[in-house]
């Protein structure tokens, strides 16, 4: 599903991110975990088309998309969410996700010509996907944290992606907001097929949803593997935590 080699990006100088390479296979779930200042959400900004990477190529089901616009890369089949909630806090719930099944219609030009006829059943589906749908009417800007982060996923969903990405989806939640996003995360994968890369602080949540997970460190990937290899490495260990993964969890 995606192929990265090389990828480089710097600043002033500084060497955000330095020769990355990873590679995810159609359906799988990959976190990517490091400390704050690792590089990744610069990682997803090059992946996604809001940073154009130094050096380095991207492939996507072996299309290059390297340096592609962010709207181009979404017609290709990748949608994010991101680490500040990214929704218009005025309009329902519904008119937010309504809003998206338009945008990737690419019908944005006539976004209020009888919008409201637009899309109705495919924007009724999606907030009953991510158990929104007795919220349909209300405000956005007035949900819950947690309900804000669902509509965040909703809206991500309605570009029909078959690459998701999430950049720190249980952020700021409550414990119990974050089992449900957990859950919520896991079933739109598995049911949607989708090929998910997201990244977490939270190793409860990295452990319940990946098959596979890299550390970000410095901007380079310094390990990849299964949970059980990634708890068990020492060298990640010692730069991430300072003690074993699985006594943080």
């Amino acid at each position: 599903m995606l192929e990265i080699s090389g990828l480089r990006k710097s600043f002033d100088g500084f060497v955000a991110v330095q020769g990355v390479d990873l590679a995810l296979a159609a359906g799988e779930r990959h976190a990517v975990i490091g400390p704050n200042g690792a590089g990744k959400t610069t990682f997803f900004n090059l992946i996604t088309g809001h940073l154009r990477p130094d050096a380095g190529e991207i492939l996507l089901r072996g299309q290059r998309i390297t340096g592609l616009p962010p709207h181009r890369i979404v017609q290709l089949g990748v949608a994010r969410s991101f680490q500040r909630i990214n929704i218009f806090p005025r309009l329902s719930v519904y008119e937010n996700v309504q809003a998206a099944h338009i945008a990737h219609a690419g019908r944005t030009f006539r976004l209020f010509a009888a919008a409201d006829r637009l899309y109705r059943d495919e924007t009724t589906a999606t907030l009953a996907a991510v158990g929104l749908a007795d919220d349909a009417g209300v405000a956005a800007g007035t949900l819950a944290y947690g309900r804000q982060k669902q509509l965040e996923l909703a809206i991500a969903l309605a570009a029909d992606p078959s690459l998701l990405l999430l950049d720190e989806p249980t952020a700021g939640m409550s414990p119990h907001e974050t089992v449900e996003a957990i859950e919520l995360v896991s079933r739109i994968a598995r049911e949607r097929q989708l090929t998910l890369l997201f990244t977490e602080h939270d190793m409860e949540v990295v452990f319940s949803i990946a098959d596979r997970v890299s550390v970000l460190h410095h901007g380079a990937i310094i390990a990849t593997g299964t949970p059980d290899e990634i708890r068990r490495n020492a060298e990640v260990c010692r730069v991430y935590l300072g003690k074993a993964i699985d006594e943080a969890a």
